[in-house]
């Protein structure tokens, strides 16, 4: 307990001199940054809206809200008045999403339907033949460069009498949303191709074996557009909404109050101390957390709402994850599922476990775009998830005998714990605020004179935050 007690006094010393220190930068240098714009919350205040998806997200948050509404409405009443199944509601949501798909895209919808049409020609085609693989993942990683590196495609191309369309392509970027498109397509590929070779999926007797089916809730093997999910209570759907606002107003103190992302974006780190670009460098990384934790959730309370039941992403805050392991499958949990399911799992899963992050994690810095600085970033997690894996190979294998042992094998795994949170931190700042050109500038700038007191001072910081993680980790446990 006297271990627990110090932990909990040192990680509020450590946020009171946080927060304290980011106001201070807040203060000191709002007038050199970027991205800006008078608040609401405070009185006198300015309001970091620097990130363009964040801020995208929270302009168009009320025609969204009204959309969601007018979905809902129809797909509930669709469901209870008319009796709609799963082919009647699929009818129903396809046409409520070409209209708004047709608001957002304009003319360009006509590249989304087209490039989804060949997809599922070819795998109807190719999905029975042993090239499917091959022929399959051409197809789509092609589509994806090309989108990109084309920016959309321009309707010229194709001839002048084309061209007028380029005069209606929305209000939206098409091939920056294709890439969930994308997703769909792989999965939709595999799941046709895996039909062809194993038995129908039989429901009855699936219903018999699922503890979750049994117990009279729905599981995500269930057709949700016959069977809406029963899981959650509509008393549980409007307290998720209100979690989601309390949330949302977090998130605007924070952005009225710390300047993070505008920091980052503007330069002004390269001006700062090195226990200042630290602050930014954590600050980032929180406001990036949060910033997804509202954009999903949002659209899974959207499901939900519609009957619908996703997986939950962000289950896990940010500064509750010691290992990379654990922090991927508690970031984008749902596309953590998906790329296990996709890739990990036909590339060989654990058996290739060393060579298949390589793979998986060039094929997400890819999916999010065409950029060094993301390929960096997934490059250098994967080299950091290599000391890992030989690390927990190695703790596996050691059983501790005696108190002394279980004392030296926890202190190992939170000095591994810090290590890893460190490497996570160089790995995110490289993607998304320095660069991979700004990789030789951190390093020198940490193992200088004044950078190593930091440095040493982060790392114990990492460490006594990872032992706080395993009293976390132990309540839980015992709790259940």
């Amino acid at each position: 307990m006297k271990e627990l007690g110090f932990l909990i006094v040192y990680a509020a010393a450590f946020y009171a001199f946080i927060i304290h220190r980011s106001l201070l930068l807040s203060r000191d240098h709002h007038s050199k940054l970027f991205g800006l714009r008078p608040g609401w919350l405070l009185p006198n205040s300015l309001n970091d809206v620097s990130d363009a998806q964040w801020r995208n997200f929270r302009g168009n948050l009320p025609l969204l809200s009204v959309v969601l509404a007018i979905f809902a409405f129809v797909a509930n009443m669709s469901r209870a008045y008319f009796h709609f199944k799963a082919r009647g509601m699929s009818v129903i949501w396809l046409l409520i999403s070409l209209i708004y798909l047709s608001y957002l895209h304009g003319a360009c919808i006509i590249f989304i339907l087209t490039i989804a049409s060949i997809n599922f020609l070819l795998v109807k085609i190719v999905a029975r033949t042993k090239y499917f693989s091959f022929v399959f993942w051409i197809f789509n990683i092609f589509f994806l460069l090309c989108n990109r590196i084309y920016e959309g495609y321009s309707f010229s191309v194709f001839g002048q009498h084309w061209a007028y369309l380029d005069n209606f392509r929305g209000t939206f970027r098409w091939h920056i949303c294709f890439n969930f498109v994308a997703l769909r397509m792989i999965s939709f590929g595999y799941d046709y191709h895996w039909a062809n070779q194993a038995s129908r999926f039989d429901y009855e007797k699936h219903t018999q074996r699922c503890h979750i089916c049994k117990s009279g809730k729905t599981c995500y093997q269930v057709l949700q557009l016959n069977v809406p999910q029963n899981n959650f209570s509509p008393t549980d759907v409007a307290w998720y909404g209100v979690r989601w606002i309390f949330n949302f107003v977090l998130m605007e103190l924070i952005t009225h109050l710390f300047y993070y992302n505008a920091f980052a974006i503007s330069g002004m780190w390269k001006h700062l101390s090195p226990m200042d670009v630290f602050i930014i460098g954590y600050g980032v990384l929180n406001f990036m957390w949060l910033k997804f934790f509202l954009i999903w959730r949002y659209f899974r309370l959207w499901s939900l709402i519609c009957g619908i039941e996703v997986p939950e992403n962000m289950p896990r805050c940010i500064n509750n994850c010691y290992n990379l392991e654990s922090f991927w499958k508690n970031w984008h949990a749902s596309y953590n599922k998906w790329l296990v399911r996709y890739m990990y799992i036909p590339l060989g899963g654990s058996q290739r476990k060393l060579l298949n992050i390589w793979v998986i994690f060039t094929f997400v810095a890819i999916w999010h775009d065409l950029e060094w600085k993301l390929l960096s970033w997934a490059w250098l997690t994967c080299l950091f998830f290599v000391p890992e894996m030989v690390f927990k190979a190695t703790a596996n294998s050691f059983q501790a005998k005696s108190a002394f042992g279980h004392f030296v094998l926890r202190e190992l795994n939170a000095v591994a714990g810090a290590v890893t949170i460190t490497c996570l931190m160089v790995a995110n700042l490289v993607g998304f605020v320095i660069g991979p050109s700004g990789i030789n500038w951190l390093v020198s700038r940490f193992l200088r004179k004044d950078g190593l007191p930091v440095l040493a001072g982060m790392f114990v910081t990492f460490y006594v935050g990872t032992k706080l993680m395993f009293h976390i980790h132990e309540f839980k446990q015992g709790r259940h």
